[in-house]
Order: structure tokens, then sequence, then C-alpha cells
């Protein structure tokens, strides 16, 4: 039985769930419009701009849930500057130091997507800010957005798997679920919002659908590996936490929005919001279990105890 079993658990509840999810999105989203950006087409700018707001107003979420999490709130930014000196601290050998700089950044290139959509839409008369929509600068902050994307969208995935945790340290495919889960959850949350505001075209929509799918189809590959790397902490998935990640997220996040999504979307347009909403469900759930069932084997272990 692995030593992780007799560790302490983390006081990490519903605020980090939400975090890690709302985080996924957000850095999904600030991926997916990086690229649209760089090899999108003219029909494809209203998505790009919905994918920079959503990935901002993530950031601002994710930050803020970040910060209520901790004992005392009001020092949040020790994660990132000397108490004492006011100088940066950057520490590469901790997963926490290079996180939170992550997410920094990523807020930064976040906030400059968002401000080149506003000003596209005429929303900000702000002559620096047309520098940031059409411009070789946008696709600076594009290249460095989507990459820090990327980075937001598997790291809270890696996070958990350098823990002396049992689940989380028990296996490498950690990073790469999350990263598919983001990927996936991103690309249903911006057809959810597409749909219902009519702001993108049928061949946007068409594409986010694909990515949608092709992320669900390795998301399910990886969910079989990481839990089969398991090995006998795989057995903690044998009660109610085995039957949350069957039904929540193997079959209604996962399977039943691949069933949905089989045909063009000018036939099942009509459905895709039904897919969505499925996949966010799955997402969540899925993070919940990741997160919640770790708790569960502490428990186990401390009955186990001589």
């Amino acid at each position: 039985m692995p030593d992780t079993f007799f560790t302490e658990p983390p006081a990490w509840r519903w605020l980090i769930v939400l975090y890690f999810f709302i985080g996924g999105i957000a850095g999904g989203s600030l991926f997916l419009a990086s690229l649209l950006q760089l090899f999108g087409r003219p029909s494809d700018r209203p998505l790009v701009r919905l994918g920079y707001k959503v990935a901002f107003i993530g950031a601002i979420l994710s930050g803020i849930l970040l910060i209520v999490d901790l004992d005392k709130p009001i020092r949040f930014w020790h994660m990132l500057f000397q108490s004492e000196t006011g100088q940066p601290i950057l520490k590469l050998w901790s997963p926490m130091s290079v996180g939170a700089w992550g997410v920094l950044f990523f807020g930064l290139f976040a906030f400059l997507g968002w401000l080149g959509a506003q000003h596209e839409e005429g929303k900000i008369n702000w002559a620096p800010a047309a520098a940031l929509s059409r411009s070789p600068l946008a696709a600076i902050i594009a290249v460095l957005g989507g990459v820090s994307g990327f980075f937001l969208a598997g790291y809270t995935g890696v996070l958990l798997s350098v823990t002396n945790r049992p689940i989380w340290a028990d296996s490498n495919w950690l990073g790469i679920l999350f990263l598919f889960s983001s990927a996936s959850t991103a690309a249903a949350f911006l057809i959810l919002l597409a749909n219902r505001r009519g702001v993108t075209s049928t061949a946007s929509i068409d594409w986010l659908s694909q990515v949608d799918k092709t992320a669900l189809i390795l998301e399910l590959v990886t969910l079989i590996v990481f839990v089969v790397s398991l090995g006998a902490v795989a057995r903690v998935f044998l009660g109610w936490w085995g039957l949350l990640l069957v039904v929540g997220v193997l079959v209604a996040g996962i399977l039943a929005p691949l069933a949905i999504g089989t045909g063009k979307v000018r036939s099942v347009r009509n459905q895709l919001g039904t897919m969505a909403m499925l996949v966010l469900f799955g997402g969540f759930m899925l993070r919940v279990v990741v997160i919640m069932a770790s708790e569960q084997v502490h428990v186990a272990s401390q009955v186990m105890r001589p």
C-alpha cells in the first residue's frame, strides 16, 4: 500500500474545485481564441472575441477563488513578492511558485486579448487598444496567450500529481487528463454562449464542435489510462466515487455528448446546447471526484491502521 495513504489531506474544498473548473475553461478558451486569432477566417472573429472575454472573466474569478481560499487572503501577494524587500520571488523548483506566476501572466494576456476584443466591437475607443486586435502585436499576444492558456489548462492536474496524496501522486496522467478536459469544457462553454447569443457563424460552431469531440475522445482514452495506472489505489472507485466517475464523468460527460454530436452542426444544432451542458457537467464532476476521492482514501487508511 502506498505511503501516500497515511498523509494528512490538504484543506482543499469547493472553492478549489471551482477554481480548477473555471480555470480550466478560461485556459482552454484563451488557447482556442489564440488559435483562431492566428489561423482563423474572418468569419471566426466573433468567436475569437468571445474566447478572449471568457478567458479574462475566468482569470478574474479564478484569482478571487484562490485568494479567498487562503487562510489569510490579504497575504496572497507573498506568493509573488518577498514581504521584507518587495522583490519578485520565482522558485523554479516549487510548483506553487511557478503556478502563481503562470496564473499572473495568463491574466495579463487574457486582459490584453479582452481589451483588443472590446476595441474591435467599438466598446473601447482607445487608440493603443487597436493594435491589440489586428496587428503583429496581436499575433504575439495570441502566441504568448495560447502558451499561457495551455499551461493553465494542464497545470492544475500537474500540481496535484506532485503532491504526496493518494490518487493524485499515484499517476503521471492527471495533468494530461485535466488538459483534455479543459479543452472539451472550454469548447462546450463557447458553443453554449455562441448559440445563445448568435454571435458566430455555423462554420465556427462546426469547428468548435469538432474540437469538443476530439478532446472528449482523447479525454476518454486518458481517463481509462489514468484509472489503470493507479493500480491498487483504484479500489477507491469501487464505492460511491466510482459510481460518480462512471455515471457523472464517463457516461454523462463523455459518452452521451459524443453520441449527440455525431451529425453535422446544421442537423444537430438544436442539440448542441444539451451536448455542451453535459460536457460541462462531466468536467465539473471529474474535478469533484479526483479531489474529493483522495479524502476518502485518507479516511479508509485511518480505519485500516492498527
